[in-house]
């Protein structure tokens, strides 16, 4: 960590972000990170662990290197939890409460790294209790980011505040039976905000606890009311930063030339790009399932596939796709398991659908990108992101500006100048 140099230019602003250690968390805190660093008079350190550093910096283009510093946060180290752990992607699914316990004692190390920045300002994640705590210790304001669904936060906000027994006022974002059963069925699911204790839950803490205003992933346009009432029931300003589409880097095109070109020889909108995300694993059903849906619908398409078999019982694709299926298929469509530009890939003209989890960031980048969503909503918050990307199915698109917009940098500094009092 290179701090001194930034620390000693007094006309500046620091400001730490601090997102949770899921690879979906860190890729919108990463965004955030550049809309702020156009910024001149705004340094950046986004401080995650080594592991996820790796991954960062491969999307941290040279022109970052002034304004965005990396800062490595040691976790305590179990004999459960190895070094290449401290992350959710790839995380087995029995080991999460062990990283979020070990997680929750990075006290100690994140005060040593407030007092070497010295920050004027702290963006935190959902849960970090520990970070708000050593930023007030040494009256360092911190301020919430919340980089999901804001439905889903202006319910929960709902149901935390208001008398027991009073209905959410828009329906539409409650989950159905169907979902309820499946996200039993794979033991991700939610209970209702109803049902949640918020005198323990962190969330709630965190929430409160955030200095005048809460951040959120999303605009006016496409969240608006949503917006408005979280911002009259929690007693404070919430501010959309935008969609944050993170930008698309010579070296997506470069590594992916084969699958460009592909794209490229393929007529406009004809293209069905597949995806479920980095931290979803299909089942044997799932994988079968949308083998043969996609073999009978003659489209082309791209699908990248994740198993708990790749990887582990083999690192062969084809494995655990339907005997024949890529014989079949021919030229037809691409199956792999690497990561992809899911933005560059969502904006190319060739592309025409997507078929998605429904994860907060693609439903962003699809509506950024004017590209149609057949969801299919695996666990967590994903219910309610479909349901709304259903409801601004019927909005018409407009056009959205990739900027941070200058209200919350008004906002922001404004706190950070609390720090100079």
């Amino acid at each position: 960590m290179d701090s001194a140099n930034k620390s000693n230019n007094n006309d500046r602003y620091r400001i730490i972000l601090l997102p949770w250690l899921a690879y979906s968390h860190i890729s919108r805190f990463l965004a955030f990170a550049k809309g702020l660093a156009k910024h001149s008079y705004l340094d950046i350190y986004l401080c995650s662990s080594q592991i996820n550093l790796q991954i960062i910096k491969k999307n941290l283009p040279d022109k970052y290197s002034k304004s965005i510093t990396l800062v490595e946060l040691n976790l305590p180290s179990t004999t459960s939890l190895p070094l290449h752990y401290h992350t959710t992607k790839g995380l087995p699914p029995h080991l999460l409460k062990t990283l979020t316990a070990d997680y929750a004692k990075s006290g100690p190390d994140f005060e040593v790294i407030i007092q070497s920045i010295r920050p004027h300002l702290l963006i935190y994640d959902f849960s970090q209790l520990w970070a708000i705590d050593a930023a007030t210790s040494m009256n360092v304001p911190s301020v919430m980011f919340l980089s999901g669904c804001v439905s889903l936060y202006s319910m929960a906000a709902h149901f935390a505040i208001r008398p027991s027994g009073e209905k959410y006022p828009f329906p539409e974002m409650y989950f159905k039976d169907h979902e309820i059963a499946h996200m039993k069925a794979i033991g991700k699911y939610i209970p209702p905000m109803e049902e949640i204790d918020t005198t323990s839950h962190p969330f709630f803490e965190c929430m409160n606890r955030s200095r005048d205003i809460i951040l959120v992933k999303s605009t006016r346009e496409l969240a608006g009311k949503y917006i408005d009432y979280m911002s009259e029931i929690v007693g404070k300003k919430v501010l959309p930063v935008g969609p944050l589409v993170e930008e698309n880097s010579k070296e997506d095109v470069n590594e992916h030339v084969e699958l460009f070109q592909w794209l490229d020889n393929k007529q406009d909108s004809s293209v069905v790009f597949v995806s479920f995300g980095s931290e979803y694993f299909l089942s044997e059903n799932d994988i079968e399932d949308i083998a043969y849906g996609l073999e009978l619908s003659q489209v082309s398409f791209i699908w990248v596939i994740r198993s708990p078999d790749v990887g582990v019982k083999t690192s062969v694709v084809e494995q655990v796709l339907p005997h024949g299926f890529l014989e079949r298929l021919g030229d037809r469509g691409i199956v792999t398991d690497k990561w992809l530009p899911q933005a560059k890939i969502l904006s190319h003209s060739s592309t025409g659908g997507f078929i998605s989890h429904c994860g907060w960031g693609s439903v962003m980048e699809s509506i950024h990108c004017g590209v149609p969503v057949i969801a299919m909503p695996m666990q967590f918050d994903q219910p309610y992101n479909a349901r709304l990307a259903k409801e601004l199915g019927e909005i018409m698109r407009k056009k959205m500006d990739e900027g941070v917009d200058k209200e919350v940098i008004e906002n922001l500094v404004k706190l950070c100048q609390l720090r100079l009092l």
